[in-house]
């Protein structure tokens, strides 16, 4: 079984999918961190994450062992993988890998689960089930501020709520794999359940739709 999770920045998917996978059994991807390894490169190489030559070079060059970087988890990741994100060949290189995996998830798991921006429109529409996982803006930066404080980083609500509405416009209005859900997803919105209801209600859902 492919369980494919979508949605915006801090939307709760990440905690979602994860659990999902260890209570299931599945193999889980988090496929933002594909992306933000790859930012990271170029700007650790001290260039523009936007620059087409730079971010391609990078996502042709990605190690999987990098994808555990501590550092993948900071803003600056996550506003340099939505840059390189939104470009064409970057996507092209990383699609097959986030396909593969789905097909044949590691240590002969019974399934996979995947969450990302286009899970459930472009890299596996044929997915059994998608979930579209949604919070509102300031739900989320709420929680990402929160999340920053606690691991000794400056953070400032007003500054965090910004920057991920700009992205928020970025995701979604990106020519190649916009932001959006899929025509027959789940939304499931996050705004006002902890993680237990979320992880209730999604298991809700994949019993109806492919278990």
């Amino acid at each position: 079984m492919i369980i494919a999770i979508d949605g915006p920045s801090a939307s709760g998917k990440g905690t979602l999918s994860k659990r999902l996978a260890a209570h299931l059994g599945y193999a889980h991807l988090d496929t933002g961190k594909i992306y933000r390894a790859v930012g990271m490169a170029v700007l650790r190489a001290a260039r523009d994450p936007a620059n087409e030559g730079a971010a391609i070079a990078a996502a042709r060059a990605l190690d999987p062992a990098t994808l555990r970087d501590p550092e993948l988890t900071g803003e600056d990741a996550a506003i340099a993988a939505s840059k390189v994100a939104a470009i064409t060949a970057v996507r092209d290189v990383l699609l097959q890998f986030q396909r593969d995996f789905a097909a044949r998830p590691p240590g002969d798991a019974g399934g996979a689960v995947l969450d990302g921006r286009d899970i459930g429109t472009v890299v596996c529409p044929y997915a059994d089930v998608k979930l579209y996982v949604v919070a509102s803006a300031e739900v989320r930066a709420e929680r990402r501020h929160k999340e920053l404080l606690e691991r000794g980083e400056d953070s400032i609500y007003a500054r965090v709520l910004q920057d991920m509405k700009d992205r928020d416009d970025r995701d979604s209005n990106r020519p190649i794999a916009p932001l959006k859900p899929a025509e027959n997803a789940f939304t499931l919105d996050t705004s006002e359940l902890d993680a237990d209801q979320a992880v209730k209600v999604a298991l809700s859902e994949i019993e109806k739709r492919g278990r």
